[in-house]
């Protein structure tokens, strides 16, 4: 069997692959990875990233975010969440934003993987799951860049901040908060 054949008997629709994984089967990657993206089996995500497509009635899947950075940053200690997420507040916020937010211990900067672009930013905790009490305290910690009228906001985080679990909303603030939210919490 042709080296490039086996190579591509061991990819599986839906998944993403990085280089080095693939190396174990092929002594010149680098040219077979290249025959294979300019035949459309695979395609690049990002350098050394590269997804095998499923194709549905519409045409390829695009790969899930979750499985993207998983396999980006070698790790599932992350939590992706977006500005998007506090127009569930209820708080007047209703701008709608093009960039998702990944909190992790690895990486930070703005990275491009596939065709979307995803925000990193190094945090030393963040919870599993976004609740209430932490999209408040992401709130404050981010009202500088949001394009809402940030004071009216603020009111109103504040505000919603009293009716949630006090008991949950101390832990975030102390565990997720920055100094500023931290203050404006135990004022509030």
């Amino acid at each position: 069997m042709p080296k490039l054949e086996e190579l591509r008997s061991h990819l599986k629709k839906g998944a993403i692959y990085k280089r080095d994984e693939l190396q174990k089967w092929s002594k010149s990657i680098d040219r077979h990875l290249s025959e294979l993206t300019g035949e459309g089996t695979l395609k690049r995500v990002s350098p050394g990233l590269y997804h095998f497509p499923k194709k549905n009635a519409f045409g390829f899947e695009p790969p899930a975010d979750e499985m993207l950075i998983k396999k980006f940053l070698d790790n599932t200690n992350f939590l992706i969440t977006s500005f998007n997420y506090f127009n569930a507040l209820g708080l007047g916020t209703t701008q709608l934003y093009n960039k998702q937010i990944v909190y992790n211990h690895l990486r930070s900067g703005d990275i491009k993987l596939g065709n979307k672009l995803f925000t990193f930013r190094k945090k030393s905790a963040f919870p599993t799951k976004p609740t209430k009490e932490f999209l408040v305290v992401d709130l404050i910690n981010n009202l500088d860049s949001l394009a809402e009228n940030q004071p009216k906001i603020l009111e109103k985080a504040l505000k919603t901040a009293m009716s949630l679990d006090q008991k949950s909303l101390g832990y975030a603030a102390e565990k997720y908060g920055n100094p500023k939210t931290r203050k404006l919490l135990s004022t509030s």
